[in-house]
């Protein structure tokens, strides 16, 4: 059987609510994406971590001129997990520009954080109008990750 994740990551890198705030959130995803079994929750991690697409992933390319990046995000991501993503800050092969591993363009979108708020095989996507409401709730702007496994 396959899992569904819908999943939120703060945009600006690293930042976390306060657990309150999380808790609150957790309540309003529950409430619109109905999760199955209630299995909505947020998570806190000390260190930064990948939130991904899993099979979803399509391609990922330079923000700056589109150029698709893919093999050598691999080796540049997979060296920056040996360091637990601590630095995510590179430039990119194709035309120099700086930017970081979480700000590359993910088709499907992806990221990275040390919060995430997440529902799991969800019966209903969120609609905009909810997205703001969690980023209200929680402070901070976010971005929808897809997850499928």
């Amino acid at each position: 059987m396959s899992d569904n994740w819908l999943q939120f990551v703060p945009v600006e890198l690293g930042r976390q609510p306060t657990q309150e705030a999380a808790e609150r959130a957790v309540a309003i995803l529950s409430e619109f994406t109905r999760p199955l079994n209630d299995d909505a929750c947020a998570r806190f991690t000390d260190e930064i971590e990948f939130v991904s697409p899993g099979v979803n992933w399509e391609s990922v390319t330079c923000p700056a001129c589109r150029a698709d990046l893919w093999p050598w995000w691999a080796d540049v991501s997979n060296a920056a997990a040996e360091n637990q993503f601590r630095d995510l800050s590179i430039i990119t092969p194709c035309c120099g520009a700086r930017t970081s591993l979480h700000d590359l363009h993910y088709d499907w979108p992806a990221g990275f954080g040390k919060f995430v708020l997440e529902s799991m095989n969800p019966e209903a996507d969120t609609s905009p109008e909810v997205e703001r409401l969690l980023e209200e709730c929680l402070g901070m702007k976010l971005r929808k990750v897809w997850m499928h496994i």
